[in-house]
């Protein structure tokens, strides 16, 4: 005799609605009509179970996984499997990173720089001056103020970009 033969499942189904009904009437009474409802649609479902005979699927599937859980933890060839797996992947994330790796080795040895740093090396360059180097304070050209402000107005933006124009002549960029 199986163990499902032997559980007497409609009163089972049965008290666990009526269980439910009777929560869900407090619910109704302290939380409103929406959380009653909604606790008489979930009392109902073990009836509604029994009653499709959905109660016998549920036990084969806790059945097979818990046969699935005991064969698992003490099966030397399941851990085997478990080990290959988790080599594949240890596999997976070594070669993507060492395609990365080749990507980026293969870019340095082209001598490609980014865009904005092979610009300002190639204009200095042509201006006599060595690669990567900032011009000097004095080769800055000054602008005018914005706005055609002139007086102490012009004198506090010049202050402001000052900042702004040391941080581009560190990237090389004038």
């Amino acid at each position: 005799m199986s163990t499902y033969n032997s559980i007497a499942w409609l009163p089972l189904c049965a008290g666990l609605t009526g269980i439910g009904l009777v929560a869900s009437w407090f619910a109704m009474r302290r939380r409103g009509l929406a959380a009653g409802l909604r606790g008489v649609a979930w009392s109902l479902l073990p009836l509604a179970a029994y009653l499709t005979g959905s109660v016998k699927m549920f036990w084969k599937i806790g059945s097979a996984i818990g046969d699935f859980a005991t064969s698992f933890v003490f099966s030397p060839q399941v851990w085997s499997g478990v080990g290959v797996a988790v080599l594949a992947a240890v596999l997976f994330v070594v070669s993507g990173a060492g395609k990365r790796r080749r990507k980026r080795a293969r870019v340095k040895a082209a001598g490609d720089a980014p865009s904005g740093l092979a610009a300002a090396d190639g204009a200095a360059a042509q201006n006599g001056k060595a690669p990567g180097k900032a011009p000097e304070r004095k080769e800055l050209a000054t602008r005018p103020a914005r706005g055609g402000r002139a007086g102490k107005g012009a004198m506090d933006d010049d202050d402001d970009l000052a900042g702004v124009e040391d941080i581009l002549r560190k990237h090389g960029i004038t």
